[in-house]
């Protein structure tokens, strides 16, 4: 897509952070915004200060660290909260608030005034360091009355705000459908354009739906120059936009990002889900185990001719490779390529014969690795011996001598 050029924030240390369960000690912490720095991202949240002593000790050295993206922090429309960030050096800050006529009317709080809020709190942060680079969001904002998001975020941007953040809170965008997130973020910015007014559009989609990434491309699309992402797609209920896919498909497929080094992504996704307690899912696309491993032999046999074939995307710009699995799935080529892997040769009727045990180990529900393979090519190439074969002890004749137990 010519001229458009987005942003990445990274968001696993803050909405990952709000998975049940997923905490990450500072040290941890620093260990992830190091390798995120790394890739390439370009903002890291890395928490919200007003939650825990120990999440703003976080944000406070990471702030502290020279590290190449800038550091944010989460805060509520507070002048307290943003006080707490500000004392932790960040440069980035997301202010949120909801504009709901529910949730208003819950707090029992007139729009105006919750307008009031907003403006006062990011004119706050503005005046305390100038060259913030400040976010509003309002929260729950696609299912919010379009007129109480424009009105929010006018003055949020007049107050000071460089970033208007369009939230899909609960995953509730549906690409294609009329309510969509490429005409959502043309509509609000036509809408702030009438105004003479012209903030960065960002995005936070959540997954409910399992549509995150696809809003976020459809808002890519539409020209959000910046995307919410976390490692594993972590946060609150379903999550939000995996980080690995995204990146990957801006690249491949929008030609962004060449200045990040996504081989780096498995060491970051190993690193998060040790931490996390929250295992890789094996069919996740990228940085599962199965994402680029070729099982069925039809597919193997296409597969070692030419990758493609069964492969969209390459391995090798994430840092991993293509693999076969050897289970009951398997044909012959897998054997062949399997034992080339390993520098085996075997005549066709020994392949034969591997595949006819591999098929049987499959059905008992695993897969052979190439070890096993080894294995197994060592067992059937040493002459089998029947029970008839074996040497019989003649009648009368001693038992042989067992030795004595120790």
């Amino acid at each position: 897509m010519g001229g458009i050029v987005v942003s990445i924030l990274d968001s696993t240390l803050r909405e990952g952070e709000q998975t049940p369960g997923v905490y990450f000690d500072v040290h941890i912490k620093t260990a992830i915004a190091d390798i995120l720095s790394e890739i390439g991202v370009d903002i890291i949240e890395a928490g919200h200060p007003a939650v825990t002593d120990q999440i703003r000790e976080g944000v406070c050295q990471l702030s502290h660290r020279g590290l190449r993206p800038r550091i944010g922090a989460h805060a509520r429309s507070l002048e307290a909260d943003v006080e707490l960030a500000l004392e932790c050096g960040v440069s980035f800050l997301g202010i949120f608030y909801c504009v709901s006529d529910e949730r208003l009317q819950g707090n029992k709080l007139h729009l105006m005034d919750a307008v009031d809020r907003i403006s006062t709190v990011v004119r706050y942060a503005r005046q305390r360091n100038p060259d913030l680079l400040i976010r509003y969001t309002p929260e729950d904002a696609v299912r919010s009355p379009f007129a109480n998001v424009v009105l929010a975020a006018s003055a949020a941007v007049r107050a000071g705000a460089d970033i208007i953040s369009i939230a899909d809170t609960t995953g509730y965008l549906i690409p294609g459908s009329s309510r969509n997130m490429y005409d959502y973020v043309r509509r609000l910015r036509d809408e702030l354009a009438v105004q003479h007014l012209h903030p960065q559009i960002a995005v936070h989609c959540h997954n409910d739906r399992g549509l995150a990434v696809a809003n976020a491309l459809d808002a890519y699309r539409a020209g959000a120059s910046i995307i919410d992402a976390s490692v594993l797609g972590l946060g609150e209920r379903a999550g939000i936009v995996d980080l690995a896919t995204l990146l990957a498909v801006l690249r491949c497929d929008f030609n962004e990002g060449e200045h990040w080094n996504l081989s780096l992504l498995p060491r970051l996704y190993d690193l998060v889900s040790k931490y996390a307690g929250i295992p890789i899912p094996a069919n996740l696309p990228l940085m599962g185990a199965n994402a680029f491993t070729h099982c069925a032999g039809i597919h193997t046999q296409a597969a070692t001719r030419n990758p493609l074939h069964y492969q969209s995307l390459p391995p090798e710009l994430v840092g991993r490779h293509s693999q076969i699995a050897l289970d009951h799935m398997s044909g012959i080529s897998s054997i062949r390529a399997c034992l080339s892997a390993i520098g085996e040769v075997a005549d066709d009727a020994l392949q034969r014969d591997l595949l006819r045990k591999v098929k049987e180990i499959g059905q008992t529900g695993r897969t052979v690795d190439l070890h096993e393979l080894s294995l197994l090519l060592n067992s059937l190439r040493q002459p089998q011996r029947t029970v008839q074969e074996r040497p019989r002890i003649a009648s009368g004749a001693p038992l042989p001598a067992l030795e004595a137990v120790q």
